[in-house]
């Protein structure tokens, strides 16, 4: 069937109410070109993008960035932006075993000139994804069985200092929801759980209590983690202290949008919809359900002033794939040539106009670029 056919068909058929749907309530999700319309031929870095958008490589590991004299680690992950005097801050971890693990900087200019780049943390293990705090620091996580989670400075200014209170586990990454006050985080195993941490004292995270989430149908309660840093191999494992707790099948990225928190899961191709406010879970997006197939390898996720979720593949196509608020998931932009590498760290600059993403294993170590174009302020 042709693919305008075919997208017709299912529209009709969700009208109908006539589309399978989850257990847990998944809405149906159509196949569309997205709001941008459909992919163009693949431009000079090998990315195919919608008409207006543009792509440049601002830093690849193992080599130096511009001439700032620094070498860019290499396998970046998770990142995020933030704003700094005269421009803004971009920053990476890189996923390499101890002690190479690091977290890494990118300054730009008001005009995207790179103005420097530098490291914020060093010596760690594996740092996958993470979470920008409201206070502006950087949560990086370390996806190791003995994993921690670092606060950083994307300045380079303060040292890292591991928080310790969040949990001792295979780390995935961790989102700040300042309308209840709370972190969550996810953890990178078969059998891994959804975590939430509240601090004893907003915006210092030294100290606090770690829950980890117990579903029933679509209700969700939170039980107390007896010991969130046990010794691995003569203590429980975190993920197991509470018998009643749910597993997930590999915990992958997450954000959040007011009371809602957004997570994926790559085991099952799954993006998570948890209401805060409600204590209920939803499946937003699942793979199983979509005849088209257009999101796997979920990993990744970030969110536009528009409200879309991005979501970085681990597998797939090498696609960043969006999920806007009116149901339509849509590959945003493809990455050709670079067969065996993922998708990461996908992350909007604080005009919203610039978007930040990693292919990992891009040219052998990982390349970093910068999306141009006219991203929507709304949905």
């Amino acid at each position: 069937m042709r693919r305008r056919a075919f997208l017709r068909a299912m529209t009709a058929l969700a009208a109908a109410g006539m589309l399978p749907r989850s257990p847990w309530g998944a809405a149906p999700v159509l196949a569309a070109d997205g709001p941008y319309g459909p992919l163009g031929a693949a431009d000079a870095n090998g990315i195919m993008l919608p008409a207006g958008f543009t792509s440049r490589e601002v830093a690849r590991g193992g080599s130096v960035v511009g001439s700032t004299g620094y070498v860019w680690p290499s396998f970046p992950d998770g990142g995020a932006t933030f704003r700094a005097p005269g421009g803004w801050i971009y920053v990476a971890n890189s996923e390499q075993n101890a002690p190479a693990g690091a977290v890494s900087a990118l300054r730009f200019a008001r005009d995207g000139t790179i103005v420097d780049a530098y490291a914020i943390c060093a010596g760690t293990a594996r740092n996958c994804a993470g979470g920008a705090t409201r206070w502006r620091t950087w949560l990086t996580c370390e996806e190791v069985a003995t994993g921690s989670v670092w606060e950083c400075d994307p300045r380079g200014v303060e040292p890292a200092v591991r928080r310790s209170a969040l949990g001792t586990f295979q780390h995935e990454a961790v989102v700040v929801s300042t309308r209840d006050r709370r972190l969550y985080l996810t953890e990178d195993v078969p059998d891994g759980r959804l975590y939430r941490f509240t601090p004893t004292r907003w915006r210092d995270l030294s100290a606090g209590t770690l829950e980890v989430a117990v579903v029933s149908g679509q209700d969700v309660s939170w039980e107390v983690v007896p010991n969130p840093n046990p010794v691995i191999g003569v203590d429980t494992p975190t993920r197991l202290q509470v018998p009643t707790s749910t597993a997930f099948n590999g915990g992958e990225g997450i954000t959040c949008r007011r009371d809602h928190v957004y997570f994926t899961t790559k085991g099952d191709n799954r993006v998570w919809d948890l209401d805060t406010a409600q204590s209920r879970l939803t499946v937003l997006y699942d793979a199983a359900l979509d005849p088209t197939m257009q999101l796997t390898g979920v990993d990744n996720v970030t969110g536009s002033r528009s409200a879309d979720l991005f979501v970085a593949e681990d597998g797939g196509n090498m696609e960043l794939v969006m999920l806007t608020p009116d149901g339509v998931v849509a590959p945003f932009l493809r990455v050709t040539g670079q067969a065996g590498s993922e998708l990461a760290g996908p992350a909007f600059d604080p005009s919203g106009r610039r978007l930040y993403v990693s292919s990992q294993r891009g040219g052998g170590a990982g390349i970093t670029y910068e999306i141009s174009g006219p991203f929507r302020r709304r949905a």
